[in-house]
């Protein structure tokens, strides 16, 4: 297993991706990348909380917010890897995401 340990004061949370550990943290750049491409982030969430978040968005949403992905780590291997793994497994990291976006703070 490989990857720095996340930072949860920070806003940060872990997410295991084959035998990499990756820090997910949504800071205000990646929040805007994943906006881009998701459309509004307080849309999104409301979609959330309603069980109605896409895989599409998911996987967005944390390929945007991965601190130091591994170089060799396409965006394809995180949608595997959420399919392969179940998409419970990036649960605390997309619920770190959705605090973020609206509570912020740290």
């Amino acid at each position: 297993m490989s990857g720095a340990v996340a930072n949860e004061a920070r806003g940060e949370a872990a997410l295991m991706i084959g035998e990499h550990c990756l820090t997910v943290r949504p800071s205000f750049a990646a929040l805007v990348a994943a906006e881009r491409e998701t459309g509004p982030l307080l849309a999104l969430v409301e979609r959330a909380a309603d069980g109605r978040l896409g895989l599409a968005e998911m996987e967005a949403l944390l390929w945007h917010c991965l601190a130091d992905r591994p170089e060799a780590m396409a965006r394809a291997d995180l949608g595997d890897a959420l399919i392969a793994q179940g998409v419970g497994v990036a649960l605390p990291a997309l619920r770190a995401i959705m605090r973020q976006v609206v509570a912020g703070g740290v």
